[in-house]
């Protein structure tokens, strides 16, 4: 008895020293893990890691950055709830790295009671840039409206700015929406902080003088460039000293030259030049194809023709040249034609309107990663030129189903009452955007241009490394307009299907990447897969899967129990 007492007292002393021992290492391993910082995520694309520029943003934080998110409520649907979880994880991942200094709080907009109350805060929030979606919910008494403001304020440096979380994306279904988002999510949230952190924006200038897209045209895309440059519209004036300063050095960071329909004069075209030689940047949104819209509007047809804007030689010395066609696509948007008889009440439906095709994104390039479909109207086509030390990539092309006319080309409504197939559309994915990057020489390389001893020009035959986009379609940065053309709509709204396409994205992106911040472009680049089940295997497995995840448990259970009983009897029949 007084051995076996002993050996009790033996085995508590273990007991005891294994206790505090492992106190001791948890709390040595807590007291290190305070100065080293780490967070492991076990997912395949490490979806739950932030990139290295978002780390930076994060790390960077001055002061605190407070989200107010409104992706909230009882009665959200299965897909918005999967968001706001996202959401919330993608905010403790950056509020983690910040050091605390990113705050957030998730607000119900439709929990007042007061309906007088509840409307005005809609409104407040309308205010403030947050677009309400109405959503159908239902319930056991019937369906309900709900309205929500999938998106999110941000306050930081004494501002406040929208985020807009639900990207919604053409006509994708809810679900694939929904996936879009979540993959956005990183770079909306490192968006919304650069813009509140910039201190000096970089200078941006929409040139005028040739018939140029008006104020109002471009209302939308200046609003949106607007929160990350100083834009301005100018005009040449024949010289270069409206792009160069007295030293020759660049103005601005970047020029838009978006839908001129006049021809520029070699003065004007001798400044554009210089300032690229100097290193300037430009987007060049160019009609190949001259189209009178009012035609087309008043009697239903029109014609196309040759656009002559005296660039061809520039462009094409560059390394690109823009083609005197028609771009059909099969892919595109529609247009309301009246089906009723003549005499009859008129019947709107909308048809399909090859001519304003909706552009998907082509390669790797952060311009255009992750972007969905733009579009594009009276579009043409262009090709590359070999040019030395000039890298080429194209950013947009057409789709598998394209046809191509020759200028002049006829375009009428009347087309919409045929129901082409896609065997009739056989060239493919034609290109319509495209980057060029490198060392450009001069147009006038070689040449004495006009006004070569006046001295505001200082004349470079060899450019520094530069970079210019190229698009074959103006409409590309023009919004649609309400009021007799007096207010802008939203920049890739659809004014005919209500559909929103990136246009606004794509624009932004440009000008993104060629004033240098690309590292924000990155971001966006980043590919999440969404692992989502198989909706036609669920309905046919269902049942399957639910005698399988009641019926497993509960075997394996009784299985463990016998085993259990049937080592105790076993050990103690001894």
């Amino acid at each position: 008895m007084v051995k076996e007492g002993g050996k009790h007292k033996k085995s508590a002393s273990r007991d005891l020293i294994r206790l505090a021992l492992s106190l001791i290492i948890l709390f040595l391993l807590n007291y290190v893990g305070s100065f080293v910082f780490h967070r492991f995520d076990l997912t395949s694309e490490e979806r739950y890691t932030l990139s290295p520029q978002s780390k930076s943003i994060a790390e960077n934080i001055q002061g605190t950055a407070f989200f107010k998110v409104y992706l909230e409520g009882s009665k959200l649907p299965a897909g918005l709830v999967r968001l706001r979880d996202e959401t919330k994880e993608m905010l403790d991942e950056f509020r983690a790295y910040s050091g605390g200094k990113i705050q957030y709080e998730f607000v119900d907009p439709s929990a007042n009671p007061n309906p007088d109350e509840r409307q005005a805060f809609y409104k407040q929030l309308y205010k403030q840039g947050l677009s309400p979606v109405d959503l159908q919910v239902q319930e056991s008494s019937g369906n309900s409206e709900l309205m929500i403001f999938p998106g999110a304020i941000l306050s930081y440096r004494g501002r406040d700015i929208a985020m807009q979380i639900l990207q919604n994306q053409g006509n994708q279904d809810p679900m694939a929406t929904i996936n879009y988002s979540i993959e956005e999510l990183e770079y909306d949230i490192d968006n919304a902080i650069h813009k509140l952190s910039i201190d000096f924006k970089p200078k941006v200038a929409f040139i005028q003088g040739q018939g140029e897209l008006d104020s109002v045209q471009v209302a939308s895309a200046t609003k949106a460039l607007g929160e990350y440059y100083n834009i301005r519209s100018i005009m040449i004036n024949h010289h270069s000293g409206s792009l160069l300063d007295s030293g020759g050095v660049v103005r601005y960071a970047a020029i838009v030259i978006a839908k001129p329909d006049s021809a520029f004069i070699e003065e004007d075209k001798l400044a554009i030049d210089q300032y690229i030689m100097h290193g300037g940047k430009v987007l060049w949104l160019i009609d190949p194809l001259y189209t009178p819209i009012d035609s087309l509007i008043a009697n239903g047809n029109t014609m196309a023709f040759p656009n002559d804007l005296n660039l061809e030689d520039m462009l094409f010395q560059y390394g690109v040249r823009l083609n005197n066609n028609l771009v059909m696509d099969y892919q595109c948007s529609s247009l309301p034609v009246n089906t009723a008889l003549r005499g009859e009440q008129p019947q709107w439906q909308l048809a399909q309107w090859f001519y304003e095709p909706l552009i998907a994104p082509t390669g790797n390039s952060p311009i255009v990663k992750n972007l969905n479909l733009v579009e594009f109207n009276i579009a043409s086509t262009l090709d590359t030129i070999a040019v030395k030390g000039i890298k080429k990539t194209i950013l947009l092309a057409t789709s598998k189903y394209t046809k191509l006319e020759s200028s002049p080309a006829r375009i009428s409504t009347v087309i919409t009452q045929f129901h082409l197939t896609e065997d009739l559309f056989k060239k493919s994915f034609q290109p319509v955007a495209v980057l060029l990057e490198g060392k450009f020489t001069s147009l006038y390389k070689g040449r004495i241009p006009y006004p070569y001893n006046s001295p505001k020009y200082y004349f470079s035959s060899q450019s520094k490394p530069t970079a210019m986009i190229v698009v074959s379609d103006g409409d590309v940065i023009r919004n649609e307009t309400a009021y007799n053309g007096r207010v802008a709509m939203p920049l890739g709204q659809d004014k005919y299907t209500q559909q929103t396409y990136n246009n606004k994205d794509f624009i932004i992106n440009c000008m993104n990447y060629l004033c240098g911040d690309s590292n924000l472009l990155s971001v966006r680049g980043r590919e999440l897969q969404i692992r989502l089940l198989d909706d036609k295997k669920v309905k046919l497995q269902k049942t399957q899967w639910q005698v399988i995840n009641l019926v497993i448990p509960v075997l394996l259970i009784i299985i463990l129990g016998l085993v259990w009983a049937a080592a105790r009897k076993a050990k103690y029949a001894k």
